[in-house]
């Protein structure tokens, strides 16, 4: 019995990721354009007609409608599923990797965020204000909530607050240093603003510790995926990808208070 429950469980949080990744797909199509997340509803971006709610049952929409649209039968990008069955997994992952309310919706939140923004860089090359800022103060929020967790009392709180305000800080001085350095050996701009706010987001969320081992793996990435080329060759610009250094720098215990 003990694994039918595990399993049923495993499906209701993947439903609930699945869901919040279809509602991923509408922030990374429309915050770039420009365009309001609740009007108008889901339409198809060819023919402009509004999908039936049925067609935006997550993964298995895509696939009843064969990955083309109901009425104009333009082909849908299989993006769109591949998004939600992440989310879905995502969820299921941080689910039992945590076994605490806090640190699981947390993370959650924060993994949701970082999807959105990997995308949103490999679309456009830009990182929105609007998700990075937001991102950054809900990850101050989660931060207190931890803080309460672990030792309900306001010393303790302040404690793990000045963890994440700590850890944006350094992210926005590192990623801004390596900007300045970066700018002056290859005698223009190294790299675009919107990653030292990336950055002080991400610091934000896992402190200062964490932090730096997500942007050691940046760079290590960024460096053999690059291979070392200079950024004046857009042709080989390399979209860094916050989800996957950051998934692998998420403590895999319910954090606590720094030490």
């Amino acid at each position: 019995m003990e694994w039918l429950f595990s399993g049923l469980t495993s499906l209701v949080v993947f439903i609930l990721g699945a869901c919040i990744g279809s509602f991923l797909n509408v922030v990374i199509y429309r915050i770039p354009a420009g365009l309001s997340l609740l009007f108008p509803p889901s339409r198809c971006p060819s023919c402009l007609r509004r999908l039936k709610n049925y067609d935006n049952v997550p993964v298995l929409g895509w696939l009843w409608l064969r990955g083309r649209c109901r009425y104009c039968k333009t082909r849908i990008s299989v993006r769109y599923p591949l998004v939600e069955a992440a989310t879905g997994l995502l969820f299921v992952w941080v689910f039992w990797t945590f076994n605490l309310p806090l640190p699981a919706l947390g993370y959650w939140a924060f993994l949701s965020w970082l999807l959105a923004l990997s995308l949103i860089d490999l679309d456009t090359m830009t990182l929105p204000n609007s998700l990075t800022q937001s991102g950054l103060i809900v990850g101050l929020m989660f931060q207190v909530g931890v803080g309460w967790m672990n030792a309900p009392t306001l010393a303790g709180i302040s404690h793990q607050l000045m963890t994440g305000i700590l850890g944006a800080v350094i992210g926005l001085w590192l990623f801004d240093l390596i900007t300045i350095v970066g700018s002056m050996v290859f005698g223009q701009t190294a790299m675009g603003g919107g990653d030292a706010k990336l950055a002080a987001m991400m610091g934000a969320w896992l402190g200062w510790k964490y932090l730096l081992l997500a942007s050691f793996l940046a760079c290590a990435v960024g460096a053999f995926v690059g291979g070392g080329r200079s950024p004046s060759d857009s042709s080989t610009a390399v979209s860094p990808c916050p989800l996957v250094h950051s998934w692998h720098s998420v403590p895999s215990s319910p954090p606590s208070l720094e030490k």
